[in-house]
Formats: structure tokens, C-alpha cells, sequence
């Protein structure tokens, strides 16, 4: 596995309203895309392994597919 650094943003003191947080639209996006598999719609699966494969199939699904209409494109 590769490491990383989990960061929470808070919101700024005084702050009113909506206010778009950084990188947040990245992690919205790519929920958004997992969605559209329906094996990751619900949360049937006992092991959570099972569910991390299903997310790699899935991501990688989808990097073939831009892969393929790219050379398609092109």
C-alpha cells in the first residue's frame, strides 16, 4: 500500500455561508464515478477487501475506457 496524510479542513473563523473547500470537488467527482458501477451502489459485501477490489476494478475500468477513446480520438 502507498502512505498517505489525511487532512481535515475546518472552516475559516468568522465564516458565513457556503464556501467551496479546497480539493473537495476531486473526492466529490470521483464518488460520483464509482456510483455509476452498481456492484458499489449498496454495501453488500462481508469483506472489505472484496469492496477495495471492486473499487480497483472499477478505477481501472474507467482508465481504459479513457485510454481507448483517447487512441480513438487521435
Amino acid at each position: 500500500m502507498t502512505d498517505f496524510e489525511l487532512v481535515i479542513v475546518d472552516k475559516a473563523a468568522g465564516q458565513k455561508g457556503f464556501v467551496v473547500q479546497p480539493k473537495r470537488w476531486i473526492v466529490e467527482r470521483t464518488f460520483a464515478w464509482l456510483c455509476k458501477y452498481r456492484r458499489l451502489l449498496r454495501d453488500y459485501e462481508y469483506l472489505t477487501q472484496v469492496s477495495a477490489a471492486n473499487i480497483y476494478w472499477a478505477m481501472t475500468h474507467r482508465m481504459l475506457n479513457r485510454l481507448t477513446h483517447a487512441e480513438q480520438a487521435a
